[in-house]
């Protein structure tokens, strides 16, 4: 079946949430035909981050951290709600090994600019966290679970849709 955009249910609200889109998820992935899920947000921060924090560089652990500093997967939490004051984050001008090499990628702890992500990226990181303990065993996030997928699961990946 060719991809194609998931539009959200009718509702008088012109958005989805993150809580709605998420448990939506957590349904599709339960079935029985893997699926490949591509989220527009940012699925690990600079290896800096890591250092500052003395963070192991593991993946689940860093979302798990993550999430207990910035649980904007509880009700009525919000990125703006947080950032005041909160001492786990980065600086603007760290960016990922991937993003070294383009003159167009904004650092995931660059708010308030047009194109921003670090927005998106700090709402976003609870929500995989979320799904890896919803989904466990039948998800595989690429490439932090490794490289090659195992056949018959689903996988879920960072993806930049304007590319």
């Amino acid at each position: 079946m060719p991809p194609h955009e998931r539009l959200p249910p009718r509702s008088p609200r012109r958005y989805c949430t993150r809580r709605g889109i998420a448990e939506w998820l957590v349904t599709q992935l339960s079935g029985e035909k893997p699926l490949l899920v591509g989220i527009d947000h940012g699925f690990s921060f600079p290896l800096r981050y890591f250092e500052r924090h003395r963070l192991q560089h593991d993946w689940p652990l860093f979302l798990e951290d993550f999430q207990h500093h910035w649980p904007t997967d509880e009700t009525n939490t919000y990125v703006e709600f947080l950032r005041d004051g909160n001492k786990r984050t980065g600086d603007a001008s760290w960016f990922r090994l991937t993003e070294q090499w383009t003159a167009s990628a904004k650092s995931v702890f660059q708010f308030d600019i047009q194109g921003q992500v670090a927005k998106s990226t700090h709402a976003g990181l609870p929500w995989l966290h979320h799904l890896r303990n919803e989904c466990r065993g039948r998800v595989h996030f690429w490439p932090f679970d490794g490289w090659e997928i195992p056949q018959g699961r689903s996988v879920i990946a960072e993806v930049y849709p304007s590319l």
